[in-house]
């Protein structure tokens, strides 16, 4: 009882030593590698991030609702089965030492591990998949460039399909290395933007987009088709659905697979959760106060760090 009274109102960095305690467990009692333990480090962390930004400072206070809605938040955010289970087996271990400590007084984790484990989650790609859908566009022919600029795009800043039909000029600032989005509920949001689709998208807007355009139907959208209107969302599933299929990528594959794919990879790249929910726009993901206010400096050094093509 004594170690419960201790742990009773953990801050940030107790919750911090608390996790070392147990790597230190993995590493000198369970024998594990470094590799191992900074894998295991770096998936409690992303867990215990989760929980603070829920206002929690006592761990007996993490019910298996919590947990629950945490691995919602993977799953809405495109994490591939395999990651989420790694995530479930870490953060299970952790909680199961907690236990055999008598940190805390019952286990949340144990009673979710098969209904979370068997789950269905999106289709994701690896980067050498994308990069295989992104080359495919022939870039010499008009509509091709039109077309890989477009695919670098849904890419580099994950959006939605009604997003990038509905992308203007004006929403373009690539001086700042950022774009304007308008999202679900007409919220705006600034999402950074990787330096391989800025060369394309410029590429685009000033070689082939002035010769689509006409004036009083364009309406400053960015990507025309050849009546010089946007681009209805079926044509956007033709487009990628061709490209997908001349890069004999076999798995199911649809628009927003390039939307799960760039939270998953930026991710698993490190990348901060709650600079990732900014980008995509995710305002529902939790009733509770998961979000903060993001620096927009921050969000764009994560998005620079962590995306394959920043």
């Amino acid at each position: 009882m004594a170690k419960l009274l201790y742990y009773k109102h953990m801050n940030n960095s107790e919750l911090n030593q608390f996790l070392q305690e147990y790597l230190a467990y993995l590493k000198l009692e369970k024998n594990l590698s470094e590799q191992s333990v900074t894998s295991y480090s770096s998936d409690i962390n992303k867990f215990l991030n989760f929980i603070v930004e829920q206002n929690i400072t006592d761990l007996n206070n993490v019910s298996t609702k919590l947990i629950s809605k945490y691995f919602e938040l993977m799953r809405d955010l495109g994490i591939s089965s395999s990651t989420t289970s790694r995530y479930l087996s870490a953060i299970k271990g952790f909680y199961k030492y907690l236990s055999s400590q008598e940190y805390i007084q019952k286990d949340p984790v144990e009673i979710l591990s098969s209904r979370i484990s068997g789950r269905k989650l999106p289709t994701v790609l690896s980067f050498n998949e994308i990069e295989e859908i992104l080359q495919a566009p022939d870039t010499t022919t008009k509509l091709g460039l039109r077309d890989k600029a477009m695919l670098e795009l849904f890419y580099s800043c994950g959006l939605r399909v009604s997003e990038v039909i509905n992308l203007k000029l004006s929403d373009l600032y690539f001086t700042d290395g950022v774009i304007r989005v308008l999202g679900k509920g007409s919220k705006q949001r600034i999402i950074p933007i990787g330096s391989s689709a800025v060369k394309w998208i410029t590429e685009y807007v000033k070689m082939l987009r002035p010769l689509l355009e006409k004036k009083m139907k364009s309406e400053n959208i960015i990507f025309l088709n050849n009546r010089g209107t946007k681009l209805s969302r079926m044509g956007v599933w033709k487009i990628v659905d061709k490209y997908v299929k001349e890069s004999k990528v076999e798995k199911e594959f649809h628009p927003h697979t390039f939307r799960h794919s760039f939270a998953t990879h930026l991710l698993e790249g490190g990348a901060d959760l709650r600079a990732v929910q900014e980008m995509l726009g995710h305002a529902d993901i939790s009733t509770t106060q998961i979000y903060t206010h993001i620096d927009r400096e921050f969000v764009k050094q994560m998005h620079r760090d962590f995306h394959p093509r920043g």
